[in-house]
């Protein structure tokens, strides 16, 4: 029998809303029983984030132990049981960002938004956040702040910060800012590299993929650069296609078990060197991409 009780340090966070119980039956439909991960992440795409009335929806209409799912939504940097803000503010206090000052820049940003660390704005404008390591030691203090990297960063910029994001980033071009941060990613599946020195993209080394489309397999290089979506293939895919990708050195597909929050398309997963995980959507055209920075929750 499905536990009817929450752990006990489990958060008392309401829904906004109602929980739509016919909503959480089409997506368990769409994904199938066994795939509460995706599942679960349709659920937040529905929220913003995983209320407790959600979390008992799925396990009843699964028909899987409350415990479970709860644990998946605990385990997984990805999933938020609080609800968000509409940008996330994270602050890296690893140990080279820690031992130039990060702590500083932390109790900053909590100042200028008048939060603690893992608490959101009453006007659900701002969330701040802090994780062990970006994989960017030189560059420390490190803030990403929805998914654009600023480096160096000091106590000075960090009202600069706040209202570079309030004022939206997304039309920012990351080729032209010198605070974009370029990636190293490995294989989720065999671990070797795919950076390609030899083609470079925005300047840099790109990541080499193998893309399959109707049948037929072609190279093709992505930018680096965090944020950047230029890319060179072999064939020309046209626009709203939905492709394959695989590792040029194992063969193995990179499909995942996360969908695009824009068009439901599958993610890929690649390994960031130095901790995290980066996925692209496979929608030609479609610019989704999330960097998980931690993988896991502290």
């Amino acid at each position: 029998m499905t536990p009817t009780s929450m752990p006990q340090d489990a958060p008392a966070v309401q829904a906004p809303e109602p929980v739509d119980r016919r909503r959480i039956r089409e997506i368990l439909a769409e994904h199938g029983r066994g795939a509460l991960i995706a599942v679960l992440q349709d659920v937040q795409d529905e929220y913003g984030y995983l209320p407790e009335q959600a979390l008992r929806a799925v396990a009843d209409e699964a028909d899987r132990p409350l415990v479970d799912v709860y644990g998946i939504a605990t385990f997984y940097h990805c999933f938020s049981l609080k609800p968000r803000g509409r940008h996330v503010i994270s602050a890296c206090l690893g140990t080279a960002c820690h031992v130039r000052g990060a702590s500083q820049i932390v109790q900053e940003f909590q100042r200028q938004l008048g939060i603690e660390v893992g608490e959101t704005t009453p006007d659900r404008e701002f969330t701040l956040e802090t994780v062990r390591c970006l994989g960017a030691c030189a560059l420390g203090p490190v803030v990403v702040v929805d998914g654009h990297y600023f480096c160096n960063v000091r106590k000075v910029g960090v009202a600069d910060i706040v209202e570079a994001a309030r004022c939206g980033l997304e039309g920012a071009r990351p080729e032209d800012d010198e605070r974009a941060f370029p990636l190293e990613v490995n294989c989720p599946r065999c671990n070797h590299g795919l950076m390609d020195p030899e083609t470079r993209i925005d300047g840099l080394p790109s990541i080499r993929l193998t893309v399959g489309y109707r049948g037929a397999f072609y190279p093709v290089n992505l930018s680096s650069l965090y944020g950047s979506f230029e890319s060179a293939c072999g064939k020309e895919i046209p626009p709203g296609a939905v492709c394959e990708f695989s590792c040029p050195h194992c063969q193995g597909s990179l499909g995942g078990p996360s969908r695009c929050s824009q068009c439901r398309a599958p993610m890929i997963p690649m390994i960031v060197r130095g901790g995290g995980t980066v996925q692209v959507c496979t929608r030609r055209g479609c610019r989704e991409h999330r960097l998980d920075l931690d993988g896991v929750n502290a």
